[in-house]
């Protein structure tokens, strides 16, 4: 079992260091990096040049608390990130999946993001 996780992980890993080699945030298209995890979910806005995050939105936030880590709860993260992005005047984004595969979750909480008006 837990050389299966190790595997898993080893495996992630490998995709986000493949994926990070092409992408890259900008003050103009930042990059929207998801995190996921059993108990939570995570949205990071990074302006790469300056190593800074402008934006982020987490169900272990005081007032996301009532957000679940399922598919509906990351859909609903995703409105909330999009909301936040239109606030700073982002319109625009670079997706980085970290590694994850595109479904369930991670497409979840990007979809809530185009929901909310952004473009990636």
């Amino acid at each position: 079992m837990l050389r299966k996780m190790v595997e898993k992980d080893r495996k992630r890993l490998k995709r986000k260091i493949h994926i990070r080699k092409r992408i890259s945030g900008t003050p103009e298209r930042p990059r929207m990096s998801v995190t996921r995890s059993n108990r939570a979910l995570s949205i990071q806005i990074i302006d790469d040049t300056k190593g800074h995050t402008l934006v982020s939105a987490s169900t272990l936030e005081k007032e996301l608390k009532n957000i679940k880590p399922t598919v509906a709860g990351a859909g609903q993260l995703g409105e909330v990130m999009g909301k936040r992005l239109l606030e700073k005047n982002i319109t625009s984004v670079v997706f980085d999946r970290n590694g994850y595969l595109y479904h369930g979750l991670i497409k979840a909480m990007a979809d809530g993001t185009r929901k909310a008006g952004i473009r990636f």
